[in-house]
């Protein structure tokens, strides 16, 4: 089966899929800078107001799942922080090795120390990082990604991990249907086991655009790319899978599998590793919500499209600000076992909710609260009473139109009410 399985512009140059397909995880990647440490390059961290949250929350208590090259937990930025976990594709080398860096490079950006102020401090530093390798190292392990991803993400349900982060995008192109169907099925089991399922959108924007997976998979939680501007990359894969965006341009992390030196790195890859660890910023003040309340609440957190409907096709229901929920008021984290993203694609009727582009439902839309005033009431009794006149006069003009060309009722024509697309 032809198969295309990319990690999402990480930390090292671009290099060719083992599966002979593109493997993006190169994309913009610049030696950093030698006047300053990567600390101080993380603009996102300041703009997140990350140091004001640390006081109150650092991810302590949550397991972030990472589905990807594996991760080397001897580096100084994640010592102490990295479980055992499992290779899925050469299982003798175990998940403690990282061949490219891309990996180890996300779980920094999740977890990372900062190495004492030297090296790249991670969103949620209180997390711990389950490795859980995905890619091969060689042509041959390659070929077995998919099923491998497969794998990992049930492996990921049974475990103790709250957060699944999959910084990787499997090509449209590359699954069939019955392949498509098994990954819905898997995502909808760690779904009910109460997991958080986070990845990239994909890399492609200015080549095709093309839609990938697991990002497309109901109820995982698209995540697409936005700079340091708040503008949305243009790499960055736009579409009703978008849920919501991250920070992904600038980032620096260890360069390459020989994790020497820091680079400025871009991506959803980085973008999809910020949203899980704002979503372990919030998790760990509530550790008695589900994957889906977490997700409910970063949706509703989230700062809107300044332009637009909600949600955009470009960042989703906005981009995360993990600050509002953990400095502030979360807001009602909605029921448990209740997917936001699935219930929003969901059909229902026409007068419960509003409707987005795509035939999508905004979960995060507020009630409609009804004007009651003696003026108000007034005005629905006298609209109601022209309605009905209407009706009646409009009946009368019908049935003297349908008797003199010779139609009855039950034989008429009949259209539905038109129904104006809205942009």
């Amino acid at each position: 089966m032809k198969t295309a399985v990319g990690r999402e512009r990480g930390p090292a140059s671009a290099v060719v899929s083992a599966l002979g397909a593109l493997l993006l995880i190169g994309g913009a990647v610049a030696p950093a800078a030698t006047a300053d440490t990567p600390r101080e390059r993380a603009w996102y961290l300041d703009r997140m107001q990350a140091p004001e949250m640390w006081k109150v929350s650092t991810g302590e208590g949550v397991t972030v799942a990472l589905l990807d090259t594996g991760v080397i937990p001897t580096v100084p930025e994640l010592t102490g922080k990295v479980l055992q976990g499992k290779n899925f594709v050469e299982p003798e080398r175990g998940a403690h090795q990282d061949k490219d860096g891309h990996g180890t490079g996300m779980a920094m950006l999740i977890a990372g120390n900062g190495a004492n102020g030297q090296g790249v401090k991670g969103l949620a530093p209180g997390a711990r990082i389950l490795p859980l390798t995905v890619f091969g190292s060689s042509k041959e392990a390659g070929t077995n990604s998919v099923t491998a991803v497969m794998k990992a993400l049930r492996y990921a349900a049974d475990s103790d991990a709250h957060i699944i982060n999959m910084s990787l995008a499997i090509e449209n192109y590359a699954l069939d249907n019955r392949t498509r169907e098994d990954f819905r099925q898997v995502v909808k089991y760690a779904i009910r086991r109460g997991k958080l399922l986070l990845a990239g959108t994909g890399n492609s924007a200015e080549k095709g655009n093309d839609v990938s997976y697991p990002a497309a998979t109901p109820g995982v939680a698209g995540i697409a790319s936005v700079d340091e501007s708040g503008t949305v990359a243009p790499y960055s894969v736009s579409g009703p899978q978008v849920a919501l965006a991250a920070p992904g341009e600038g980032i620096p992390v260890r360069c390459g599998g020989g994790m020497t030196g820091y680079c400025d790195s871009g991506g959803t890859s980085q973008a999809t590793a910020l949203a899980s660890a704002s979503a372990a910023l919030i998790w760990s003040m509530h550790p008695d919500w589900t994957g889906n309340q977490v997700l409910r609440v970063l949706m509703n957190t989230a700062a809107r499209p300044t332009e637009g409907a909600v949600p955009s096709r470009y960042i989703g229901y906005g981009t995360v600000r993990p600050r509002i929920a953990v400095l502030g008021d979360p807001g009602d984290p909605g029921p448990a076992d209740v997917n936001p993203l699935v219930a929003a694609r969901a059909p229902r009727a026409p007068r419960a909710t509003a409707s987005a582009p795509g035939g999508t439902a905004t979960p995060v839309a507020q009630p409609v609260v009804a004007d009651r005033s003696p003026a108000s009431v007034a005005r629905v009794v006298w609209t109601a009473a022209g309605v009905v006149l209407a009706a009646v006069v409009a009946a009368v003009a019908v049935g003297a139109s349908r008797r003199r060309r010779g139609l009855s009722p039950e034989s008429s024509p009949h259209s539905g009410p038109r129904r104006t697309p809205r942009a």
